[in-house]
């Protein structure tokens, strides 16, 4: 047998494999465990987005740090991860909407982001002659894109092992042991693995490994409908995002449609294929709500519908903290939707905090207790 792993991580998202790879790369010994499959969770789901705009502020350096390690991810993991900086246009479809738009550009542009306001249709449908002429108003931001979420945590995955990682993948993490006042590792069902740091990085079954060590994490799960299209020519390079927030849409590197809707509470305790899917009228409402912005896609057929679970937080933003009164236990969870975006830098802290228990990323917004001294309750922004 080999030496014990030095670190532990429960997940196979994005947030995962990068820890995973930036520790291993460090000449940690790592090993990532996995319930089901890598990104078969919400890094699978996601619209795959990469933004800066529309962020909480307690977010924006993370995801201008993302940014930078976005424009050079496919040749350090060399591999081909369909990254496009194309932009992220968030959509007004009335005078009453414009604000909203207006709002998102000058919280860019205060923060440091490029950003520009467009009005008018015959402007923004120059940028993207897919989107409907009802669009009157829009937010743009050059800097930001989407990528191939499975193509990149499979990227992460092939370069974390390179460097030594070990993933296991099918193997569920029951609990997690605790001696005294710190972490020796975890139990599956068929073993116990020991290790003195250990990263949840488990999405919606985050609560169900920290309960039992007393932490709530306060995590509402909801269910976003997404469907993509048959391939068809490129008509559209940014991401959108709609002012009132119930459609997100961006069209693959392969000239599929990837497009969600509205999300709903779900209230399931294990996801299965089935209670995952949306209804009947959700899917109904999605593709009403997409060809509303895109009418092309009314003559597209539909290649394949399904449902995400979001871990979502009170204030929407995520959990990202080495866990005072439990040493070793690290957690990133919660990402609200939005977490593709932040991957590289989410598993630069990760990494960061398993090491030496500290980042040089600013990420005192994120501690879990937070939510004990109460915080603003947030509603789930689509953004795109």
């Amino acid at each position: 047998m080999g030496q014990a792993p030095d670190v532990i991580i429960i997940g196979g998202g994005i947030s995962g494999t990068a820890a995973a790879y930036e520790l291993a790369k460090s000449g940690v010994r790592v090993t990532l465990i996995e319930r089901g499959e890598l990104h078969s969770m919400a890094s699978g789901w996601t619209l795959a987005g990469v933004r800066q705009s529309g962020r909480h502020a307690a977010e924006l350096p993370i995801a201008r740090a993302a940014i930078r390690r976005w424009e050079h991810l496919a040749e350090e993991l060399d591999s081909d991860i369909e990254y496009r900086q194309d932009g992220n246009l968030r959509l007004a479809f009335s005078e009453d909407e414009v604000p909203v738009i207006q709002h998102v550009v000058d919280a860019g542009n205060a923060a440091g982001i490029p950003m520009e306001f467009i009005s008018g249709s015959e402007k923004v449908r120059d940028l993207a002659p897919a989107i409907t002429p009802k669009v009157v108003a829009a937010s743009l931001c050059p800097t930001d894109g989407h990528a191939n979420n499975h193509l990149t945590v499979q990227a992460y995955a092939r370069a974390a092992q390179r460097f030594g990682a070990e993933i296991r993948t099918g193997t569920e993490v029951t609990n997690i042991l605790v001696e005294g006042d710190r972490v020796t590792g975890v139990q599956t069902k068929d073993e116990t693995l020991h290790a003195g740091t250990i990263i949840v990085a488990a999405g919606i079954y985050t609560p169900r490994l920290l309960t039992p060590l007393g932490l709530d994490l306060p995590l509402q799960v909801v269910l976003c409908p997404v469907f993509t299209t048959e391939i068809t020519e490129p008509t559209l390079g940014p991401v959108l995002g709609v002012a009132s927030a119930h459609f997100a849409g961006r069209q693959e590197a392969s000239g599929r449609f990837r497009l969600i809707g509205e999300s709903v509470p779900w209230d399931g305790e294990l996801h299965t294929a089935s209670n995952t899917m949306p209804t009947a009228g959700q899917t109904e409402a999605m593709i009403a709500g997409a060809i509303d912005v895109l009418p092309g896609v009314r003559d597209l057929r539909v290649d394949r519908v399904w449902g995400g679970l979001i871990d979502r937080t009170p204030d929407a933003i995520p959990v990202l903290e080495r866990i005072p009164g439990i040493e070793g236990l690290v957690v990133g969870a919660g990402f609200s939707g939005h977490g593709f975006g932040i991957g590289p830098a989410t598993g630069e802290i990760l990494a960061d905090l398993a090491r030496t228990g500290s980042s040089s990323h600013q990420i005192e917004a994120f501690r879990l207790e937070r939510f004990a001294a109460g915080v603003r309750q947030e509603a789930l922004q689509m953004h795109g």
